[in-house]
């Protein structure tokens, strides 16, 4: 959807609703064309698991990752899509863009 000029992906996860400008920091694909997806963790010495399913967008270009709650980046926090706030009102979504 499009929100103040800008193309905007909302994601519901379990009823919580979460707005990201849809361009990828690396190389500005359109990241909401990604898949929602789990990730590999860290658990201990040369260990791995699979978790977050549902809470990972994955970018269709370079699969960076990126967890759509915060918008952080999995491989490295300094790296953040857009994200805007978003409020429910009378049943309505309703995303804020600042100017």
């Amino acid at each position: 959807m499009r929100v103040a000029g800008r193309e905007v992906g909302i994601f519901n996860l379990d009823g919580h609703y979460y707005a990201i400008k849809n361009s990828c920091p690396h190389q500005g694909a359109r990241v909401c064309l990604g898949k929602i997806v789990g990730t590999t963790l860290p658990r201990g010495v040369y260990e791995f698991v699979y978790s977050r399913e549902g809470q990972i967008l994955r970018c269709p270009w370079h699969s960076w990752e990126y967890d759509v709650v915060t918008g952080h980046s999995v491989f490295d926090p300094n790296v953040k899509l857009v994200s805007y706030p978003v409020d429910i009102v009378d049943g309505d979504v309703t995303v804020t863009v600042s100017t």
